[in-house]
């Protein structure tokens, strides 16, 4: 019996989806505009981000509900540590250390992982069904906007071990669909993703202070005064 699960996540989040996109960080970056040293703070805390997850869906891979959504071809971790190479150099540990909201979204993946580990469904699907949709749309803008060539600094984007995406992503909602989760479950996990994506955008509104001092008030208002459907929203439709 299907729990239409994906359908759920997908209807329930597009509001915090198109909100999460109207960040000024989000907004300005969707548009072309890219500042090197906010960027590669992002990197730094989704490193954070994703170590916490991936550790945790470690544990829980053998899990009734997490375990047909245990795809370590997904994990971001080793690929961050090489964006995170490109941009702080071999010694890149030492010079990174989590924002507050970085903290506060890594807490929260703990928290749920001891609490009640089938929400973590809800931090799987925020992060890489948005990494395998709009991901591929934000690697060829930060390529452009920061004069990458040949994958530098962009690992995180490259699913090496995932051939054909849009059959990955099909595969996933129907394995999302098939999940043994109860009516009440889905919507605890829809509640969830929509604080995922709260979190994730706590990341982004730290990271203006940075932009605007790069780019002036002026330029930041003019890319970010007008709320937009995202393309990267309707990526993750596809």
């Amino acid at each position: 019996m299907s729990s239409n699960l994906a359908t759920k996540l997908r209807e329930g989040t597009k509001k915090a989806h198109t909100m999460a996109e109207n960040t000024g960080f989000i907004a300005c970056f969707l548009r072309g505009t890219v500042e090197p040293t906010s960027y590669r703070k992002l990197v730094a805390n989704l490193y954070f981000v994703y170590a916490a997850m991936e550790e945790e869906m470690q544990k829980h891979q053998n899990h009734p509900v997490l375990g047909s959504l245990y795809f370590p071809e997904l994990n971001r971790k080793a690929s961050l540590e090489q964006d995170l190479t490109y941009y702080f150099g071999q010694n890149w540990r030492e010079q990174i250390a989590p924002s507050e909201a970085a903290e506060g979204y890594v807490a929260r993946i703990r928290e749920v992982s001891a609490q009640s580990p089938e929400l973590m469904v809800a931090h799987l699907y925020t992060r890489y069904m948005g990494d395998l949709s709009g991901g591929q749309i934000l690697k060829k803008i930060a390529q452009n906007a920061m004069n990458l060539s040949d994958g530098s600094g962009t690992s995180f984007y490259e699913f090496e071990q995932i051939s054909d995406e849009k059959a990955f992503k099909q595969m996933y909602r129907d394995r999302l669909d098939a999940a043994p989760v109860d009516e009440a479950t889905a919507d605890r996990i829809v509640e969830e993703a929509n604080d995922a994506f709260g979190l994730n955008m706590h990341m982004f509104q730290e990271l203006e202070g940075n932009l605007i001092k790069a780019i002036g008030v002026q330029l930041f208002n003019l890319l970010t005064r007008r709320s937009r459907r995202g393309s990267t929203e309707l990526a993750t439709a596809e």
